[in-house]
């Protein structure tokens, strides 16, 4: 390889890994937005319902953008259904136990147990797919079930027994995610994974305007100018700009580099958490996000597919 096509792929590969670690610091910061919006007053339910409605018209911008440069396949009602499907398990009822989980954790607790997401796909593949498990990844899952034990330990002495139910619906949530990622895995050979995160994007916004008119049809519109914009930047900045900085990740580098790269998630949330919301950083909490991180590293480069706790679309968003 020449000198110059050499130089080339380094820059190549340097961009690649700079989206994916932007990506996941990005998608970090949607629990510190939930946090700061709780705070004036907002309500799961509705913080979830802006979301989405404010992310839709940028993923269909994106969709749009995407059907000019190629030609899409038709798709058949079983499609739209199986799609309707995982945009509920993964967008929608993912999302919704997160942030009701948000409200009895630390960020760094919750990015951490989202930060499981792998070894949940691993367990629900060796269970009910049947698939085997290397010893080595037996070792990785306890030691990554230990690290988050430990982390628990800080917020319970904090939080007491409401700890416990937070870091159940995250984890709730996670093993929704994992669902979806599992069930995404032939869908986006089919569909394509921008159309993929387009159309179950769509079928989330469509369940969260439900749920809200269930409960409290007039929240959307009463809401203080803090919320709305906490609410589009999360929307923008915190869920669609990473999703097409870790998709073009992977096209560059691939799905295990990008899932690497994601190691940066709960390390800039636990900062982040400290300086925005000031909660406190402690040697133990490092000790358990070390833990979750090196389990989690040892799962991903010994296993080449398996998926991001991140919004990988075409592997797997959260």
């Amino acid at each position: 390889m020449h000198s110059k096509e050499l130089s080339i792929h380094h820059r190549h590969y340097f961009y690649g890994i700079c989206m994916a670690g932007i990506g996941s610091i990005l998608f970090s910061g949607k629990a510190i937005l939930v946090k700061l919006a709780f705070t004036h007053g907002a309500t799961a339910e509705t913080l979830i319902a802006l979301r989405m409605l404010m992310a839709l018209p940028l993923f269909w911008g994106i969709y749009w953008w995407q059907a000019r440069k190629e030609a899409m396949s038709s798709l058949v009602l079983q499609d739209h259904i199986k799609i309707f499907f995982l945009g509920f398990m993964g967008y929608f009822f993912s999302s919704y136990l997160d942030f009701l989980g948000l409200q009895y954790i630390s960020v760094g607790l919750e990015r951490i147990v989202l930060y499981l997401t792998p070894t949940i796909v691993l367990l629900i593949s060796y269970f009910v797919l049947k698939k085997s498990i290397s010893r080595l990844q037996w070792y990785a899952l306890a030691v990554g079930y230990l690290g988050v034990i430990v982390v628990f330990i800080q917020d319970a002495s904090a939080s007491g027994s409401m700890a416990l139910l937070g870091m159940a619906l995250v984890f709730a949530s996670a093993c929704s995610y994992a669902i979806y990622m599992i069930g995404s895995g032939e869908m986006v050979k089919r569909v394509g994974s921008v159309r993929l995160v387009v159309y179950a994007s769509s079928a989330s916004a469509l369940l969260s305007v439900i749920q809200i008119l269930i409960y409290d049809p007039a929240a959307v519109f009463t809401q203080t100018p803090q919320i709305y914009w906490l609410s589009l930047i999360n929307a923008s900045v915190c869920t669609v700009i990473p999703m097409l900085l870790i998709m073009m990740a992977i096209n560059r580098i691939g799905s295990p580099l990008v899932a690497q790269a994601g190691i940066l998630g709960p390390v800039s949330t636990l900062f982040m958490g400290w300086v925005v919301l000031s909660e406190p950083i402690t040697w133990l909490q490092i000790g358990g996000m070390g833990l979750v991180m090196g389990a989690m590293w040892l799962l991903v480069r010994n296993d080449p597919s398996a998926p991001n706790t991140e919004l990988i679309p075409s592997k797997h968003l959260d």
